[in-house]
């Protein structure tokens, strides 16, 4: 996303959501002070700028029907919103600055050069948190099939057997995951510069 485009987003975040939110007599949090609701709303619009129009009303509407609105007339804290937003339209993979940070150090290279990355990118997209060495380890299992089934049909086709239709799926969709992670990777790069 670039900054215009990143601009436009906060404005409909803004206005779709944080006033759309006030104009229905919504609170700040009971417990922030006021600059620390306009950080939490500074925070918002830089992280829901991906978020379309009527995603950003869908998520508006779920704030409004939460809890914490119903019964004390208050928005919910930042973490929750985000936590909404994440089940409405999920984060691009290049958008996180988890996966960025993540991809941009030892674990994501690792993780691309054994081949579970696509695997590591699934769980900071569905956890949206820094995974533990127990994660890792779970993560690296269930990748275990996936990159058993890609080596075999890549040393077959070494071989000069042609894969089925499923399996040339499977090593598009493989590849793309894979490709996905070293642009990730880059961005961390570039980032860093």
């Amino acid at each position: 996303m670039d900054s215009t485009e990143q601009a436009a987003g906060e404005k409909r975040v803004q206005s779709l959501l944080i006033e759309a939110l006030e104009r229905r007599g919504l609170a700040r949090p009971g417990k922030l002070r006021l600059a620390q609701y306009e950080a939490m709303c500074a925070d918002l619009r830089q992280r829901l700028a991906y978020m379309t129009e009527r995603n950003l009303m869908a998520l508006e509407e779920q704030v409004a029907a939460s809890k914490e609105a119903r019964e004390q007339d208050r928005m919910p804290i930042g973490n929750k919103i985000l936590e909404w937003a994440g089940q409405i339209q999920p984060p691009e993979e290049g958008a996180s600055p988890l996966m960025r940070a993540v991809f941009g150090g030892d674990l994501g290279r690792t993780a691309i050069a054994e081949g579970w990355a696509p695997e590591l990118m699934g769980f900071l997209r569905d956890k949206r948190s820094w995974p533990t060495p127990y994660a890792v380890t779970l993560i690296r299992e269930k990748a275990d099939g996936p990159r058993r089934h890609m080596v075999i049909l890549e040393e077959r086709i070494g071989y000069g057997q042609e894969p089925n239709a499923e399996d040339r799926a499977f090593l598009a969709r493989r590849r793309a995951l894979v490709e996905k992670c070293r642009k990730v990777a880059d961005l961390a790069a570039g980032d860093a510069r």
